[in-house]
């Protein structure tokens, strides 16, 4: 089946339209009508990789759609039913990480959207800046009802990120939660947050971000560059979700968290060094966490649908992708954007 994709040839270069084929349908495949694909941070990476990337290379790794036809073993979806996918489309299923629900941790490490290795015919997937995306039925999901399919995107990557992590510990009411940088992922963790029930501490470079914060759910914001704001913060908080996407020190929002606290580093995939002090006091923990599983990905879009959460979009047309990686290389979104990709086969459609 052919399809129109935007692709970059080469690292650094521009977007271009070409027909890419996706594969014809497999028992388990659910082929999508794309409409809606959030614009991640870690697309701009991947296009600017260099030797570690696939060229040529389509991204998109969050995206909502249509069900255009269906594989003869598919029981959950039909024609006609929005659905929503995220940064993995496939994993082993069989080692104790896919067991336990936890498919973005797979031993044999999870197909990714694009970029990834098929696991049958050993091919590169191409992403969702396209009209069309072929997936197996079990990393498919529906859609609930009143979530804007727009708004609802950037939720299968950014907000099931902070979601994880957010569930893994126990925030709930009562949880003194920081969250540090208000972008894609931060202004997210602030949403859900609260939903929760947890008391929300935003730490920004940013001081017009305050009254944004605030909006959000936030109940206190510091401006992280005040130096007496942030020696009054030592110790108050019980978890701090980091989603900073660039190097930064991370030490003094270790000394944010109270005794056993825990910080998990969400939006820099680099390397860091911090003094061993800064954990052994207080008996504070340093933790990652990337994507999330089918369990999790599921519960995040039902918990979105009873809170209507969604996130904070700016929607522009798929000709505009390149003005829209422009500006987030210059950190000018608020807070995600998200391409509409509707129409975008249609002279395809007519040959």
């Amino acid at each position: 089946m052919e399809t129109i994709a935007l692709q970059a040839i080469t690292p650094g270069g521009p977007l271009q339209t070409a027909v890419i084929r996706r594969r014809p349908l497999r028992d388990d495949d659910v082929d999508i009508r794309i409409t809606f694909c959030g614009v991640c941070h870690s697309d701009l990476h991947a296009l600017h990789a260099g030797a570690g990337g696939t060229y040529p290379l389509v991204p998109g790794h969050e995206f909502i759609g249509e069900v255009a036809a269906v594989g003869p073993a598919v029981t959950r979806f039909a024609p006609g039913d929005t659905v929503a996918v995220g940064n993995i489309v496939d994993s082993c299923g069989a080692c104790r990480m896919c067991r336990a629900g936890q498919e973005n941790f797979c031993e044999e490490f999870p197909t990714l959207t694009y970029g990834g290795q098929d696991r049958v015919d050993g091919t590169t997937t191409a992403g969702a800046y396209a009209g069309r995306y072929v997936a197996r039925e079990n990393f498919v999901y529906a859609l609930p009802d009143g979530l804007d399919p727009a708004g609802a995107a950037p939720l299968m990557c950014a907000g099931v990120t902070v979601w994880e992590p957010l569930r893994a510990a126990g925030v709930g009411p009562g949880t003194r939660l920081g969250v540090v940088g208000l972008g894609g992922l931060g202004h997210l963790a602030v949403r859900l947050g609260r939903a929760l029930g947890a008391e929300v501490t935003v730490f920004t470079t940013t001081p017009a971000k305050a009254a944004d914060a605030r909006a959000l759910g936030a109940g206190k914001v510091i401006v992280s560059t005040d130096a007496r704001a942030m020696q009054e913060s030592r110790g108050t908080l019980d978890v701090v979700l980091d989603t900073v996407a660039v190097e930064h020190d991370l030490a003094p929002y270790l000394r944010a968290l109270d005794l056993d606290g825990i910080l998990y580093s969400l939006g820099y995939l680099g390397s860091f060094t911090l003094a061993t002090t800064d954990l052994l006091i207080g008996r504070k923990r340093l933790a990652s966490a990337g994507s999330g599983g089918h369990r999790r990905t599921r519960e995040l879009l039902d918990f979105c649908a009873r809170h209507g959460i969604v996130a904070d979009v700016e929607t522009l047309p798929w000709k505009e992708a390149d003005l829209a990686l422009e500006r987030l290389a210059r950190n000018d979104v608020r807070y995600r954007f998200v391409l509409d990709l509707r129409g975008i086969d249609e002279g395809l459609e007519r040959k």
